[in-house]
């Protein structure tokens, strides 16, 4: 992939995209098409000073795209409606899955590699583990609108007989770090904690409702977003390579890796660290990174979300580690330190 590429970043006005954006543009891309709502004041800062040659509104992405025929290299899908509060599910079905399935048939037609985000949200309670096994798909019973949208577009997608030369589909665990600063209810718990802390010298967790858990026990599997855009990249640079390998190998193919034996084949992979970890160890490496003493109080948890309330997730990360993917994670007490020491506590972006 040469650094003149065109790629485009849906869901880019936001948090894992305007990361992805920056990381890009670290590794010398500039030639990116945006694309998203950018009809928020607050979430312009997340964009200030990255490099890009156009914003495409989501609604006439698919239009434009027609008119312009711009030479996309690479499509990142990141836009979606995440609110697993927003209990209409007709929403969803509009944003997750018609229009990512508007964005596999282009990247299809026009032989485009395309990585989009799944969601641990599948996963529901865990009943059926939390492996990213096709097997287990259509069995899958997740809590709320939005996994069941992530779900149905996943179920989907390998269901298709025509499909880009490339796609994964990536199960994001819970994400945090910097450009979440918009996100209010739906930002990390590392983002509520800090500002709890810097209120009030105190951070409020839900106590748990659940037999077995003891409160601020509940576990799950938090990821660094400089871990994400690291593998978002690494996925961009090998299957452009190994596509190169296919073309040159097989000048009459239709240049995929499905002919091509490769560790690394389309499909879902997990993205998380592999490492469950509880609410209780999130807050004190927060406390932490500004240097003090961790205090913490436990509340009731909102009824509108006790019933359909992850009480452990943990990724099982062989799939993407036997595709080749050669970094180590951040750790939860590097991770949160980084975030809390150099974003937070100066108010920075990524």
């Amino acid at each position: 992939m040469t650094k003149d590429s065109t790629i485009i970043v849906t869901g880019a006005y936001g948090f894992i995209g305007s990361c992805l954006v920056s990381y890009l543009n670290q590794q010398g891309f500039e030639n990116l098409i945006l694309v998203d709502e950018f009809d928020d004041d607050e979430k312009e800062l997340n964009l200030l000073h990255k490099k890009y040659v156009v914003r495409v509104e989501r609604e006439n992405l698919f239009d434009w795209l027609l008119k312009e025929k711009p030479a996309v290299k690479f499509v990142f899908h990141l836009g979606a409606r995440t609110d697993t509060t927003e209990f209409d599910y007709s929403v969803h079905q509009k944003l997750n899955v018609e229009y990512s399935q508007e964005m596999w048939k282009y990247c299809t037609i026009n032989k485009i590699p395309l990585v989009y985000a799944s969601s641990a949200a599948t996963y529901g309670e865990g009943e059926f583990g939390y492996d990213d096994s096709h097997d287990v798909v259509e069995q899958l019973q997740p809590l709320n609108p939005y996994g069941i949208s992530k779900n149905e577009f996943d179920k989907w997608a390998l269901h298709q007989i025509e499909t880009p030369p490339f796609w994964a589909g990536l199960k994001f665990f819970n994400v945090y770090g910097p450009n979440e600063y918009h996100k209010a209810r739906m930002a990390s718990v590392i983002f509520h904690s800090f500002n709890q802390i810097k209120q009030n010298g105190k951070v409020k967790l839900f106590r748990s409702h659940k037999e077995g858990y003891e409160d601020g026990e509940q576990l799950r599997d938090f990821v660094y977003v400089k871990d994400v855009v690291s593998v978002c990249y690494w996925l961009m640079e090998t299957v452009s390579s190994e596509l190169s390998i296919v073309s040159k190998k097989t000048p009459q193919s239709n240049d995929s890796l499905t002919t091509h034996h490769s560790p690394l084949t389309p499909g879902l992979y997990n993205l998380g660290t592999g490492t469950a970890r509880s609410f209780i160890d999130l807050v004190k490496s927060t406390f932490a990174g500004l240097d003090l003493q961790h205090n913490i109080e436990f509340i009731d948890m909102p009824k509108d979300i006790r019933d359909k309330y992850q009480y452990f997730t943990e990724a099982k990360m062989e799939k993407l580690v036997n595709a080749g993917y050669p970094h180590e994670f951040y750790s939860l007490e590097k991770g949160v330190d980084d975030y809390v020491r150099n974003y937070l506590n100066k108010n920075l972006f990524y």
